[in-house]
């Protein structure tokens, strides 16, 4: 009798994770403020604050202080509300915290230490407010203005509090090895969850930032990373504080510097310049002037920008439900499939879904109403595997006949 050698089995190969992969799988998500004391962080969250909306609109929600609900412009829901003429509009938003200036020194408890590193663990990106502006009024925590430093200071000091918690996440699993070995499963879990903690910690004393190794991470990886929710993990987006002259004119001495160090040290992070002097000074206007005076100085004001980046950095994206009674922007993470988004509407929607009627928001635009995305071939029925997609506009069709277990 013969036997044929049978061929090796192929090794499956991983899909490999974007950055979507990430944090919090949740649709309340909250962007902290960060940044050393007078950069102008409290100058953004006022200005943003002035935009916020009003405590009413949420009722047995209570907001902190130091937290507040801000609309995220967007000119499709502007189109569909023009379009359906709703009696009711529910625009989307973004929660925005400001978190208290850091200083050199915290991960060992300087300033407000822990209790700062504390509050960015709790918010799932971070917008890193940092001065390029001269001011001999406003003085600077460092005693001059250098935002390369001021960035390096804060990195250094988020990177640091990760390698202390992987060290002491580290030391529990060794001591938690006995115990480990009582099963093959148990032992092989441990084993997982060591080799991905070490290699954490590898990659966190190289000086690295855990948001620039996608590629180094497997699904094991990133599922152990979203349990520690480690402070630079989360996404950031960096914002610059100029004077409202170079703001206008759109450069300034240390713009190269810090284009130099975001594009080597944090994998080429999204960059956005604005001016506090100049939003301060907006919100003291009325509208009608705001306007005149940026037409007039040919500037734009960027909190829009700002406000739209933050949302996007922090992966959520928003399919719309849009009628005569309402047009509403419902806030999903990305990467939701058509079930998961239904659920957000309600949890019967979830449990009984049937399937998701979907028109693409460009498609309905191009069209001009729902007819003619039909006449078209452009009006889709998704089933359970459809990844609901940004701008979405979307009918779900659902049936629930059986109890809740």
């Amino acid at each position: 009798i013969f036997f044929r050698k049978m061929a090796p089995k192929k090794k499956e190969e991983e899909a490999a994770l974007g950055p979507w992969a990430l944090g919090r799988f949740s649709t309340n998500l909250k962007v902290g403020l960060v940044g050393l004391p007078n950069v102008g962080k409290s100058t953004l969250y006022n200005t943003m604050t002035k935009c916020s909306i009003p405590a009413e609109n949420f009722p047995f929600c209570t907001i902190n202080p130091n937290s507040t609900r801000v609309y995220v412009p967007d000119e499709r829901f502007d189109w569909l509300v023009e379009q359906h003429k709703p009696k009711s509009e529910v625009q989307p938003f973004l929660e925005i915290v400001d978190i208290a200036g850091l200083v050199k020194g915290a991960a060992v408890g300087e300033g407000l230490g822990n209790a700062f590193l504390s509050h960015i663990k709790a918010v799932d990106g971070i917008i890193h407010v940092m001065r390029a502006f001269d001011d001999p009024d406003i003085v600077h925590v460092e005693e001059d203005v250098n935002p390369v430093r001021d960035i390096e200071i804060i990195t250094s000091e988020l990177r640091m509090k990760d390698i202390e918690f992987m060290e002491n996440k580290h030391a529990e699993l060794m001591r938690g090895k006995t115990k480990a070995n009582s099963t093959p499963l148990a032992k092989k879990e441990w084993e997982t969850e060591v080799a991905t903690v070490e290699k954490i910690l590898a990659w966190l004393k190289d000086g690295k930032e855990v948001r620039n190794g996608m590629s180094q991470w497997n699904t094991k990886d990133v599922a152990h990373l979203n349990e520690y929710m480690l402070l630079t993990a989360k996404p950031v987006v960096y914002v610059i504080n100029l004077s409202e002259n170079d703001y206008k004119r759109k450069k300034n001495k240390y713009l190269p510097k810090i284009h130099a160090w975001v594009q080597q040290q944090a994998g080429g992070g999204i960059m956005i310049p604005y001016s506090g002097a100049l939003e301060a000074k907006l919100q003291e206007m009325p509208e009608d002037e705001q306007a005149a005076y940026l037409k007039e100085q040919e500037m734009t004001s960027a909190l829009p920008k700002i406000i739209k980046t933050a949302f996007s950095a922090v992966h959520l994206i928003y399919f719309f439900t849009a009628g005569p009674d309402e047009v509403k922007a419902w806030c999903i993470r990305k990467g939701y499939k058509a079930p998961q988004a239904a659920g957000t509407i309600h949890t019967d929607f979830e449990r009984g879904f049937i399937c998701a009627e979907v028109m693409a928001y460009n498609d309905l635009h191009e069209a001009g109403n729902e007819a003619k995305v039909k006449a078209l071939g452009k009006y889709r029925q998704e089933g359970k595997e459809y990844e609901v997609q940004d701008g979405d506009v979307i009918f779900f069709k659902f049936n629930v006949t059986a109890k809740k277990k």
